[in-house]
């Protein structure tokens, strides 16, 4: 049996923060404003696994309210996704997703994003897909106010 999930989730840039995308401290003027890391990749990928398993959104595992997860590393989050994930009886069977940012350029971090979230999910690199794209100067990103994720994972019953 397979389950699919679509995942979403957008931050704004702000300054002083850092911009960690993928489990990766990518160098950059800003960062994204969040409770946790801001990690809008790894979000749009938990809540991509949750939305398979009919679980809801991260914010019912991790509530913005919960000063536990104050600035936690969403890699960590997402280990517990997994478990859960686990836990009802699936494994991933691939990941598909797609960072959306005018700047910076992600390219050089991609590799290091698939291994960090591959690692997390307990599934081998080739079954995670990263992608990044810019929307042209267009809208909220194209404007560098925020950057947003969109996932789609395949969970196959174990």
């Amino acid at each position: 049996m397979f389950r699919i999930g679509h995942g979403y989730d957008v931050h704004r840039l702000t300054e002083n923060r850092k911009l960690i995308l993928g489990g990766v401290d990518i160098p950059h003027d800003k960062g994204l404003l969040g409770h946790s890391d801001a990690d809008v990749l790894v979000h749009a990928i938990m809540d991509s696994i949750l939305g398979a398993l009919a679980l809801g959104d991260i914010g019912h595992l991790f509530p913005d309210n919960d000063d536990n997860y104050k600035n936690a590393d969403s890699i960590k989050l997402l280990e517990k996704v997994c478990q859960v994930m686990e836990n009802n009886g699936y494994k991933i069977g691939n990941i598909d997703s797609t960072v959306i940012a005018q700047k910076p350029k992600l390219a050089p971090y991609i590799i290091k994003m698939r291994e960090n979230i591959a690692e997390a999910c307990k599934c081998d690199i080739s079954q995670i897909s990263v992608k990044a794209t810019t929307e042209e100067k267009l809208g909220f990103t194209g404007e560098m106010l925020g950057i947003s994720a969109h996932a789609v994972s395949l969970l196959v019953k174990i």
